[in-house]
């Protein structure tokens, strides 16, 4: 399996693009929906990057937004790349949302957990143990998790990704699959942590409380500057995607808070060590 361009993303630049357009030529979406005959609801789902839109209606916005030989050509190369499906889609089954398709094209993930590990940082055993906390007990469906996040961190092998992880110092202490199993992931942090594209920093309990404590976040940036970025937010509710310019703004400054209360990179590292000899 290889980690190719993102339908997610592309869906999501074509989405902005048919905004734009729309906007420029003055309609409104009900109006688009009435003249092209298509439901109110679908034109919300293309500009919300939720549908991929048919080779005919796609040809009728065009017309209809009087679109010059150059945007047309670009947006439908949008929208066949939009329409190859990377290897996550192999998973769909396992994947709540389209966070996978999106981490797979960032051009980096700053990342806050106050509790377990990131996904890309974990284990196999870790993972399995995460997994099985998580009432999964049909066993090709876990496997099938697990071959997920393993194959997600093959983005850190790319220098030119970049990964900023802040963790809370519970989710080095807190011991997932036991004893054993969290001094092997500590060990794995400490060999992670000194990758050049890695940044892991550690809160720690001494800090006292902290702004943005207890919410895991992560911001995705990419390297087109069309792809706007996206704050990712999970909890038992279900996952939501903040893609507004204040919305990425206000979360960025709470993880600038984050890794200003921080230890160091050093002194994480340091702590990581301690807890791992803890543990073993």
């Amino acid at each position: 399996m290889s980690v190719g361009r993102s339908p997610s993303v592309r869906l999501r630049r074509l989405a902005g693009e048919l905004i734009r357009m729309r906007c420029e030529a003055g309609y409104s979406r009900e109006e688009v929906a009435q003249i092209l005959g298509l439901a109110s609801s679908t034109v919300y789902r293309i500009e919300t990057g939720h549908t991929r839109p048919q080779g005919r209606t796609m040809r009728d916005l065009l017309a209809l937004y009087g679109a010059n030989g150059h945007e047309r050509d670009a947006l439908l190369e949008l929208i066949r790349d939009a329409g190859r499906r990377g290897w996550w889609h192999h998973f769909g089954d396992v994947l709540p949302g389209p966070y996978v398709g999106l981490e797979a094209e960032a051009a980096s993930v700053r990342n806050y957990e106050p509790v377990m590990l990131p996904g890309l940082l974990e284990t196999e055993a870790y993972a399995r143990a995460v997994i099985g906390a998580a009432l999964v007990e049909d066993p090709e469906e876990i496997e099938r998790r697990i071959t997920v996040r393993l194959e997600r961190q093959r983005r850190l092998s790319d220098p030119a990704f970049e990964l900023w992880v802040v963790l809370d110092e519970a989710a080095l202490r807190r011991p997932v699959g036991g004893p054993y199993v969290m001094a092997e992931q500590l060990r794995r942090l400490q060999e992670i942590a000194v990758q050049s594209n890695v940044t892991i920093q550690v809160l720690p309990f001494d800090a006292g409380a902290y702004l943005g404590m207890g919410n895991p976040l992560a911001i995705l940036t990419f390297a087109h500057p069309e792809d706007s970025d996206v704050v990712f937010l999970e909890s038992a509710g279900g996952e939501l995607y903040l893609e507004s310019a204040d919305d990425v703004r206000r979360y960025a400054t709470v993880f600038d808070h984050l890794r200003a209360a921080a230890l160091s990179p050093e002194k994480s590292r340091e702590k990581i060590e301690s807890v791992e000899k803890e543990m073993a």
